[in-house]
């Protein structure tokens, strides 16, 4: 069933222009449900990391029936769903995990992706939910199995994926340290629930971890930052730790002293969530209902929304992402409401 007004919507695509790549409004056909999505109306949508390396790359390699439209996580009503769709129903507020198409005024998405958008938040801050929150726990939570009474270091604690990182693993009870940029930054990362905020430019985050545990280390660090911070992660860690790598803002490639991860007998591994399955996909969306939900309806765990721009100006958006002008998450207003 369908009930989109519409036949075309607004939407930013990415436009090659005298050799390099921009983001350009334009105008699409409103996309079709599959059997097993949902068409959202977008209210609003999360600006990501994934953003900025599609554009400057020119896009990612397209399956068939997927769309070229950046944008990975929205929030709007249900207006269509698939024939073999049965939790969700029009109308229904959702906030959803995509595999690209949020900036525009329709996308469809898998129905396992959709998760009830929180009745406490407003449009934007629900759009900045998905992405970082199935990031996390698919790498803390699932990867890095991080367990009851472990420990957790997020290097990179003020980006979308650290305050939601920070969140997560704190309100479950786990004791947690973080990494930023100055004091501010860092008492974000303390406030948030890091039992411990380390100043990376100022302080060797290493030696820090060692100290707050008597040299045993942390069970599991989420690292964006990768390059130079690999060595001191290996130090970091607890005998039996994993090393989880989602970015690598400093560089992928980068030497391992591999003496250190056999005397530990530590795990080193990374991932991309984007094309894992639809069926992980609904596993994680299961677990963040049961396990998470509860916490952001209760204002426990917040959306950490910093600004959002009008979709028009996703340009401007993505400048500030990576300017690193924000703490937290940055989102696209689609239609007001």
């Amino acid at each position: 069933m369908t009930r989109s007004p519409a036949t075309t919507m607004r939407a930013v695509e990415i436009r090659a222009v005298d050799g390099h790549h921009e983001l350009s409004t334009t105008r699409r056909p409103v996309p079709t449900p599959g059997k097993s999505e949902v068409l959202i109306r977008v209210r609003a949508a999360g600006v990501n990391g994934h953003d900025v390396h599609q554009i400057h790359n020119g896009g990612h390699p397209i399956l068939p029936g997927e769309t070229d439209l950046p944008g990975l996580e929205v929030s709007g009503e249900i207006v269509g769903i698939g024939a073999d769709v049965t939790r969700w129903a029009p109308g229904d507020a959702v906030c959803a995990l995509l595999r690209g198409g949020g900036y525009a005024e329709y996308a469809t998405t898998p129905a396992g992706n959709c998760l009830p958008k929180p009745a406490n938040l407003d449009w934007a801050q629900a759009a900045v939910l998905p992405e970082t929150f199935f990031t996390v726990w698919s790498n803390v939570f699932v990867d890095g199995a991080l367990a009851e009474g472990e420990s957790f270091l997020m290097n990179g604690g003020t980006s979308g994926i650290g305050v939601a990182a920070i969140q997560i693993a704190s309100t479950l009870g786990r004791r947690v340290f973080a990494t930023a940029r100055g004091a501010e930054k860092v008492a974000v990362c303390e406030r948030l629930g890091a039992s411990r905020g380390i100043d990376y430019e100022s302080e060797n985050f290493a030696d820090v971890i060692a100290a707050e545990t008597g040299d045993r280390g942390v069970d599991v660090i989420l690292d964006i930052v990768g390059g130079d911070y690999l060595d001191k992660d290996l130090l970091a860690l607890a005998h039996g730790g994993r090393l989880i790598f989602i970015g690598a803002a400093r560089g992928f490639v980068t030497p391992i002293d591999l003496r250190k991860v056999m005397r530990k007998q530590l795990r080193v591994g990374g991932s991309l969530l984007r094309p894992r399955s639809n069926a992980f996909k609904a596993a994680v969306a299961a677990a963040l209902e049961e396990r998470v939900w509860p916490h952001v309806l209760s204002g426990r765990i917040e959306s950490m929304l910093d600004r959002s721009f009008a979709l028009e100006d996703a340009a401007e958006a993505i400048r500030c992402l990576e300017e690193r002008q924000h703490i937290g998450k940055i989102a696209l207003i689609v239609a007001e409401g």
